[in-house]
């Protein structure tokens, strides 16, 4: 027991004294286990000079609590073992706090070991057993405690400049023998590299992690990675060895490659040029001496062993007979090796850096400019690692195997992932197997790896003749994958010839859910294996073709799901590090993060908001308010640019123009997509002020966001409720963003409703319009609606990537179907592994299964379970019962519900130290029973609330089983998906007869047709007697001017096909102007078969003296297919 060396006592600890309560009962009520240090378990080599202790309070108990803690930390086990804190002795603390308990003990120096456990009290005052023994070590806190160098091979090549060839340069091998000759104590070694490295002692790995230490702004920061190698080291001789690899820090990022951008346009050497290594060992004796090897000139190093290229996107090649055993042990023959260099010794070669920007103003076009960059050494600053290692953390056997004929094979893995293989092999030496990685196949059985785009995504394996086999695991490469085929490979492979290696940061899964619909448990199967192909060091994008990149506008739609998801607190503060030192000079957060390269504006609507809902998401989920802290200075520095740009409280078109992207319907106007955001910006800023204590900061960002709330609604808000931006996405981010006066949320999700019956009942929203569409329906009455829609297996929905296969969610709803394969986009933006639709995840934990948090931490939660109306889905039978759990930071809940016709059931799971407020469906509180008693018999839960809908009842700690009779109710009508109607021909109804037909251009004639100038960016030509408007690159155009100036009120008939859909916008000039954004009119055209007249109004009464059409106004060289069929466009002069 935590006080039973310690019994009512005086006690002296560090000149404090501490007075210790009564020895404590026999009965254990409660226990503390989980003990983290800045969310980690036993992390080393850590940076922070207070660091935060943390645990969960277990009790197989009701209505327990913890009412007082007592924290050791010692500086040895023994002394811990004997209750003596010499570190920090925190006394008896009257609290329930179990979160992020500041050390508060002797000031902490480099290299510190530390041993803490806690005891806790009861609600009830007794205290309990100690905690289990954890631990922590201090880094190197101080510049000066490095006495290592940065180290690489001696590099004199030029800079490469070729962008028709790739350069994978060798993997480097170093190697240090040494002699320890004292009994040792303790052995640790601290690592990094200007590129990704793996270290090896006396022939074995020290780590089971890949790429460290990570990406980072090389430039400004890198991280360094702390290893215990005690039980390694040997008496006498040793040795210390690593693989070093390009990495991010040199090798080929994002898509630099494809748009001619980085270093000399090649998209490799963002960085630098040459990569580097640094490691310090510090031996200690038990004699109290040091002995520290460290990188410098006398280590060895050679670029001849078997790893011939490395890259991340472009794969791995490994030549089995360069291998040279026992490299990394003491006695090896490194006489053909050569000395290191020092890293800055390389010299300082100049190269042309080049980056793809708007430079002026937003529709000017993206000027790919060059700038010197100097690609020499440059020493960092150096952290420690504050997140989550990459591991493998499973294996997947190989489920089907095709001969594709000439010693081809395809092998099936079964699943989407990311990582790579093992292969096992018997060949001759000098046999050179080709290994290549898709998501997908086509039709004919072929890899499809379209989708790559310029990620060469293969490794080779060149065997040295084992006759009992070999094995070949890439070190230094990732792919997203499904399908391995396997070219030269000798013999005929069988089930264990690959294995798939999943790869991710291993961020501990916390989440179960599963339902009455075999569909919906699919889905969340492909959310959680996309989420962990997509959490690599950081958030990226996509697993596969050449971008992984940490995209913000994805991020923070999935945030909330991916906290549900998993334990993501240590991986997301590290990446918000990244993101909070991308911030660009003007205040706005980048695109992405890190921000190796600027591709057009720095920065787009809802992605720079990242840098605050992330953080404030965090807090959400964890309570922890330091990442506010760490975040404020940015985070205000963004919300004053957020504020000097609106323009009467009001967002503006600015930045990208990715909006809602990938959206199925019509265009949301980027300044209402801005306006949101900065209404969501600063409501979510003055939350944050108020949990920090800043007050001021509260008022000013509340003020902004009630003024922006008034703006938007004297804009935006119609009387009936709903929006005047005419899509889905409009309305679901104006009651998202909390917009729409509470007196008129209902009509406002009854309009949204009326929006999705008019479109089949199907979505149209894009990777904004998304996250929020389920939560609002449910929160505006239309629930039902909601649980349809995630029932769904018509397009677009979740359903219906299953239904064509899926076993992750895709970028698109369509990236592949049964009837058209990959025929409807093109091929180049075609992921098949990316998250951001996943997180409808977010509601099916919260609204579906109704585990919510009630402020921030989980401290009380609110159980709200959420059965769809009985016969309310036409199609198939609605969602029944919900198990789902989720391990909070505070410790594990759950929500398993059951609908019957005569019953409802809910059994709930609150940890202890906690307390719930649960929602049951029922009108009639007299029948709720708990564990099979009337409610009155329970003294432990209490009815507080109840209506004709719900009742409310307050609950502690435990698990509990609760059943009534159910007010769900039958619903007046089933839901079905139909044929959606199709707005995007004349969205505002405009009459065209009668109206006067001022000028018209004949498409079908040449001549009229030379008529439309000015063009760029798309070509014209016959097929099949009709002329096809083709775009060729961004900003596809043409113009036309009028024989007189128009006036009146005018309309634009455009009498068109858009084959696969198109966004297209017309511009009009007045006389002696140009063409202005503000001018125009836009929006999305559904895909059809047929010739349309799609109607386009002018507002305003002119002149209008010019007009353009710009056809793919979203168009993107690299994702979209752009054609349409034009038969003619014609001005019409409607009558007054």
């Amino acid at each position: 027991m935590c006080a039973q060396h310690c019994k009512a006592a005086w006690i002296v600890v560090c000149s404090t004294v501490w007075f210790v309560a009564e020895p404590p009962s026999d009965v254990q009520a409660i226990e503390p286990t989980h003990l983290r240090c800045e969310y980690r378990q036993d992390p080393l080599g850590i940076d922070q000079g207070s660091p935060r202790l943390s645990w969960k309070v277990q009790s197989h108990e009701r209505n327990q609590s913890q009412s007082a803690y007592r924290i050791l930390v010692a500086s040895t086990k023994q002394n811990l073992v004997n209750d003596n804190g010499d570190l920090w002795d925190s006394g008896k603390v009257d609290s329930n706090q179990t979160l992020f308990v500041t050390y508060q003990g002797v000031p902490l120096e480099s290299r510190q070991q530390c041993y803490w456990k806690v005891c806790v009290w009861d609600g009830d005052g007794h205290s309990q057993s100690w905690s289990r023994t954890a631990r922590w070590s201090m880094g190197l806190l101080k510049e000066s405690d490095w006495t290592a160098n940065y180290i690489s091979v001696r590099d004199a090549s030029p800079v490469y400049k070729d962008t028709d060839r790739l350069h994978l340069p060798p993997a480097q091998q170093y190697r240090k023998e040494f002699r320890a000759e004292k009994r040792v104590v303790r052995a640790t070694v601290y690592a990094t590299a200007l590129g990704i490295y793996e270290l090896h002692f006396n022939g074995q790995p020290v780590s089971d992690a890949f790429f460290a230490p990570g990406w980072t702004d090389y430039r400004q920061r890198a991280y360094y990675n702390t290893y215990d190698v005690t039980d390694m080291l040997h008496a006498g001789d040793n040795a210390i060895g690593a693989w070093l690899a390009d990495g991010w820090y040199s090798g080929y990022v994002g898509f630099g490659l494809l748009t001619g951008m980085g270093t000399e346009k090649t998209g490799r050497a963002t960085y630098g040029k040459t990569p580097s290594l640094m490691a310090q060992l510090e031996i200690e004796y038990a004699d109290g001496s040091r002995q520290v090897i460290a990188t410098d000139p006398t280590w060895k190093v050679t670029q001849e062993g078997p790893i011939r290229e490395a890259d991340l996107l472009m794969g791995e090649y490994y030549d089995a007979r360069f291998e040279t055993p026992n490299w990394s042990s003491p006695g090896f023959d490194d006489g053909s090796w050569q000395p290191a260099v020092l890293a800055e010794d390389n010299g300082h070669p100049i190269a042309t850096f080049y980056q793809r920007r708007n430079p002026t103003r937003p529709g000017q076009g993206v000027q790919n400019l060059g700038q010197d960059r100097d690609l020499g050494f440059q020493r960092p600053k150096l952290e420690a690692f504050p997140g989550v290692p990459v591991r493998i953390t499973e294996q997947v056997r190989s489920q089907a195997i095709v001969d594709r004929g000439s010693g081809t094979f395809i092998i099936d893995l079964g699943q989407n992932f990311a990582g790579t293989i093992r292969l096992a092999v018997q060949g001759p030496s000098g046999q050179k197997i080709r290994i290549r990685y898709g998501e997908m196949l086509h039709p004919d059985g072929r890899l499809m790896t379209e989708n790559l785009r310029k990620a060469r995504a293969t490794d080779f394996y060149v065997c040295r003749g084992n006759p009992n086999g070999e094995t070949y695991q890439p070190r230094f490469t990732f792919h997203g994958f499904r399908y391995v085929e396997l070219s030269d490979f000798p013999g005929t492979p069988d089930q264990d010839t690959v294995t798939g290696l999943v790869m991710h940061s291993d961020t501990p899964m916390v989440s179960s859910f599963e339902c009455s619909d075999p569909m919906v448990n699919q889905l969340f199967s492909n959310v959680l294996w996309t989420q962990r192909s997509n959490f690599l060091d950081l958030p990226t994008d996509c697993p596969q073709r050449d971008e992984r990149m940490g995209w913000t506008g994805d991020a923070q739609a999935y945030v909330a799901t991916a906290a549900y998801n998993a334990d993501i607190g240590a991986f997301y503060t590290k990446w918000l590090r990244e993101l909070m030192e991308s911030q660009r000079p003007s205040g706005v957060f980048p695109g992405y993060a890190p921000f190796p390269f600027q591709h057009g504006w720095d920065f787009g609507t809802a992605w720079a908001d990242a840098g605050v809902i992330c953080p404030w998401t965090i807090w959400q989920f964890y309570g922890d308010t330091r990442i506010i802290h760490e975040c404020w200075d940015p985070m205000t520095k963004f919300m004053q640019w957020r504020m000097n740009t609106c323009v009467d409280d009001l967002g503006i078109t600015h930045g990208n123009a990715w909006g809602d992207w990938l959206t199925q319907g019509g265009t949301t106007p980027l300044d209402y997509i801005d306006t949101i955001y900065l209404a969501i910006s600063s409501k979510m800023m003055a939350e944050m002020a108020t949990a920090i204590g800043r007050d001021a900061q509260h008022d000013r960002y509340k003020k902004q966001y009630l003024a922006t709330k008034a703006a938007f609604q004297a804009k935006y808000l119609n009387d009936d409720g709903s929006v005047n931006v005419n899509t889905q996405t409009a309305q679901a981010l104006a009651l998202y963003a909390d917009l729409i006066p509470e007196n008129l949320r209902e009509k406002t999700g009854q309009h949204l409703a009326k929006m999705l019956a008019d479109n089949g009942n199907r979505m149209s929203t894009g990777f904004l319009g998304t996250r929020p569409l389920l939560p609002v329906l449910s929160a505006s009455g239309q629930h039902d609606l909601a649980t349809f829609l995630l029932q769904s297996r018509d397009f677009p929905s979740w359903g219906y990537e299953i239904v064509n296969g899926a076993t992750t969610i895709w970028e698109r709803w369509d990236s592949y179907t049964k009837e058209d394969a990959f025929g409807r986009h093109n091929a180049a933006m075609n992921s098949f592994s990316h998250y951001a639709f996943g997180a409808v995840c977010e509601w099916m934990f919260a609204s579906l299964a109704g585990i919510q948090s009630d402020g921030p931490g989980f401290k009380h939660i609110i159980i709200r379970p959420g059965p769809p109306s009985r016969g309310s889905n036409a199609m198939r039978e609605p969602i029944h019962w919900v198990k789902a759990s989720y391990d909070s930071i505070r410790g594990p809940i759950s929500s398993e519900w059951a609908l019957t016709d005569n019953e409802f059931h809910l059994k709930v799971r609150i940890p202890a130290n906690t307390t719930a407020t649960v929602y049951l469906p029922t009108s009639d509180s007299d029948s709720i029973t708990e564990s099979g008693k009337p409610l009155d018999d329970r003294s432990d839960v209490s009815l507080i609330d109840k209506n004709s809908d719900v009742a409310v009842l307050s609950v502690p700690s435990g698990t509990y089983e609760f059943a009534a009779i159910p007010s769900v109710s039958s619903a007046a009508t089933a839901l079905a998906t139909s044929e959606p109607k199709d707005f995007s021909v004349n969205p505002d109804n405009i009459k065209i007869a009668g109206a006067r037909k001022i000028a018209s251009w004949d498409f079908t004639n040449a001549q009229s047709t030379a008529q439309w100038t000015e063009r760029s960016n798309l070509k014209l030509h016959q097929r099949d007697g009709k002329t096809i408007v083709a775009a060729t690159g961004n900003d596809s155009q043409m113009a036309v001017r009028l024989a007189k100036p128009a006036e009146g009120k005018l309309v634009i008939q455009l009498r068109a096909m858009p084959d696969n859909g198109a966004t297209s916008q017309f511009f009009w000039a007045r006389p002696g102007q140009g063409f202005r954004g503000d001018l125009s009119s836009k929006r999305k055209l559904s895909k059809t078969d047929r010739v349309q007249d799609y109607i386009f109004a002018i507002p305003g009464d002119g002149p209008v003296s010019m007009i353009r059409f710009d056809p793919f106004a979203n168009f993107d060289p690299y994702a979209d297919v752009a054609e349409m069929t034009v038969e003619s466009i014609t001005l019409f002069q409607l009558p007054d």
